[in-house]
């Protein structure tokens, strides 16, 4: 073989060396007991698994916004995805393949909770979701959904613990602990938080996180923990905090 062929051979080899370490780099996303994404998504899809990849990056809207799940991958979900990736030290395109894949599989556990955030964490009230404003099942998906953005908001703050002092209520136990009449908690979707920061940290930390109720310190039955919820129409009220 003369030298001129075998230099040929040499530098094909090491192209497909090089392909094939560019493609193990890239990688394929692993699959998950709780949701595998079938499956890379970019803005103009849709389909029930952009509704997926929008739950899980609901925590990531901006600033006074609050993502909608609606299975169609527009402008705000794949500026949700680039926050989402910015946060965790991803490349930051918007769209959503392995890479995102693999760091979205990493924060949730295979009952769908999240990797901080437990069911019973945000349930102490009826261990079967029922007795409130919806249906067990969707009182369980509304709190799923709030993990998302409290896990968002745990990151952002230095991912140091939230605790939570009360999640879903029924009826009876709203009653019990003189909540509202028409307390978002009832619907799953409202959560209190004390812990390792101070209330008005948690509250103003709450805006960015796709939380449209913040009410905290100053806002009467609200000087001891901070609420968040999932409300249709902003209302923030934490006075002693400036909100």
């Amino acid at each position: 073989m003369s030298r001129r062929m075998s230099r040929l051979l040499l530098s094909v080899v090491m192209l497909l060396s090089v392909g094939l370490f560019s493609a193990a780099a890239t990688g394929s996303a692993a699959a998950d007991s709780c949701y595998t994404f079938p499956r890379t998504l970019s803005q103009g899809m849709s389909g029930s698994d952009v509704a997926q990849l929008q739950i899980r990056v609901a925590g990531y809207p901006g600033y006074g916004a609050v993502l909608a799940i609606d299975g169609a991958y527009g402008p705000a979900t794949a500026a949700a995805v680039r926050r989402f990736q910015s946060a965790y030290g991803l490349t930051v395109d918007g769209v959503a393949g392995p890479q995102t894949f693999n760091k979205i599989y990493q924060l949730q556990d295979g009952d769908c909770s999240t990797a901080n955030f437990t069911f019973s964490e945000l349930n102490r009230c009826n261990s079967t979701w029922s007795g409130g404003a919806v249906s067990a099942s969707r009182a369980k998906e509304n709190a799923r959904r709030a993990m998302w953005k409290l896990q968002a908001m745990r990151h952002a703050l230095g991912d140091r613990p939230l605790y939570v002092s009360s999640g879903f209520r029924s009826y009876s136990c709203n009653s019990a602990v003189g909540g509202a009449s028409n307390s978002r908690h009832l619907y799953g979707d409202a959560v209190d938080l004390t812990g390792s920061h101070a209330l008005c940290t948690l509250a103003k930390r709450a805006r960015y996180h796709g939380f449209n109720g913040i009410f905290g310190p100053g806002y009467p039955g609200h000087n001891d923990h901070t609420h968040v919820d999932t409300r249709a129409s902003r209302a923030w009220s934490a006075p002693n905090c400036g909100i």
